[in-house]
């Protein structure tokens, strides 16, 4: 019979102790009896996800989390996006990550511009692309605050953009992008300024004190990606449950199929418990399912620990219990519970730290009775040091 394994990846949880919490970290504080089953039942340890020198991004975590060794597979983080929305890119293209932003005082203060909706967003960024008058530019809405810029005929190898999330309250200055090439983006972010101004939407936001879109911003820039198919690569078939365009693009790239959940906002309102069901049904079509959420990551760039705790709460509550009570019933099955990377409520952005991973299931001997977190991972002295070795471990029955 077919083993089956599971990976649920509550993005951005691995957290530093937090004075709100009573010093303790997210995993320590939350109420998460079904995670912790898994670290007592089998084992706990940390992993490197993020290679030294990388940005730790989602990107590049997510890929090592799937098995690729970014080091190698790695070209950007917006041409694994453009994979996810089917964006055919050129020899020629280069493609960005938009974010619609909302700066003020010279300083950037939130990445996501309130969390506009995806109706307001698609709007403002349509209308912006009539505005452009660049045939080499091409503009694709997206879901919420995340869109994608592609350009064609322009080198940018030698351009340095940065991640509007990794630098909340920071200086535009210090952030814009820099290098050959960089004068073009900056002429298309001043642009989307002057017009985003006094746009109707803008206004309303405004009135109704949520956070306008002032510009939009360009970063996370490369060529079209590939990957080998995970079939191909670990002689599994695959199958990924998210909301983010990020995770899509990679589980479109490795082959996997995509499954929808009505209700999957990749945002704290997001529907818990239908991502958990998906899971369950998509088990008996498929050797490994991938579940990602992304509500512990916006809560960490929130900076919310207690938000951040909910969120945690949930996704132990109505996704690990459900998929860990039912994955039992297979002969052969792993479980594999981590987040990406740390995204600290303290910091609010991404660090390369390691992250802690909880595994149980068929042959996964115990080595550390203690519930689940970050200290506990490390004190189990049971370390990955090349992320990308993960999967191989995993799937080794």
């Amino acid at each position: 019979m077919t083993a089956k394994y599971v990976i649920i990846v509550p993005d951005g949880a691995a957290d530093n102790p937090q004075e709100s919490l009573g010093g303790k970290t997210i995993f320590e504080a939350a109420d998460i009896p079904n995670i912790n089953k898994i670290a007592r039942q089998g084992k706990q340890g940390i992993v490197h996800t993020v290679p030294k020198g990388m940005q730790p991004g989602s990107d590049v975590a997510m890929m090592s989390l799937l098995g690729y060794d970014p080091k190698t597979n790695y070209t950007g983080r917006a041409p694994i996006e453009a994979a996810a929305q089917e964006i055919p890119l050129g020899e020629s293209d280069w493609v960005f990550r938009c974010n619609l932003v909302t700066t003020a005082d010279e300083r950037m203060v939130d990445h996501s511009a309130g969390h506009i909706t995806t109706k307001e967003a698609t709007a403002l960024i349509q209308e912006f692309a009539k505005l452009v008058e660049n045939p080499a530019v091409r503009f694709y809405p997206g879901v919420s605050y995340r869109h994608l810029c592609v350009i064609s005929g322009q080198d940018f190898n030698k351009v340095t953009t940065y991640p509007p999330h990794d630098y909340l309250g920071q200086k535009l200055s210090k952030i814009m992008p820099k290098g050959k090439g960089a004068d073009l983006l900056k002429e298309l972010m001043a642009k989307s300024q002057q017009f985003f101004e006094d746009h109707p939407i803008n206004k309303v936001r405004r009135d109704l004190k949520e956070n306008p879109a002032t510009t939009i911003w360009l970063w996370g820039q490369g060529r079209r990606a590939y990957l080998e198919k995970f079939q191909t690569k670990y002689g599994k078939t695959g199958a990924a449950i998210t909301a983010v365009d990020l995770v899509r693009g990679l589980a479109k790239l490795v082959g996997f199929d995509l499954i929808q959940v009505p209700g999957a906002t990749g945002y704290l309102d997001t529907n818990f418990a239908g991502k958990g069901e998906a899971a369950i049904e998509a088990l008996d079509k498929y050797d490994l399912v991938l579940v990602h959420i992304e509500a512990t990551d916006e809560a960490g760039h929130n900076g919310n620990p207690l938000q951040k705790k909910k969120a945690l709460e949930n996704i132990d509550k109505f996704i690990v219990g459900p998929v860990y009570e039912a994955i039992q019933t297979f002969e052969q099955w792993r479980i594999l519970v981590m987040p990406d990377h740390p995204t600290p409520c303290d910091i609010r952005s991404h660090v390369g730290e390691p992250v802690p991973f909880a595994m149980a299931g068929t042959g996964i001997k115990n080595i550390l009775d203690a519930p689940f977190s970050e200290p506990n991972s490390f004190e189990s002295g049971f370390e990955i040091a090349c992320g990308a070795d993960l999967m191989e471990y995993f799937l080794k029955l």
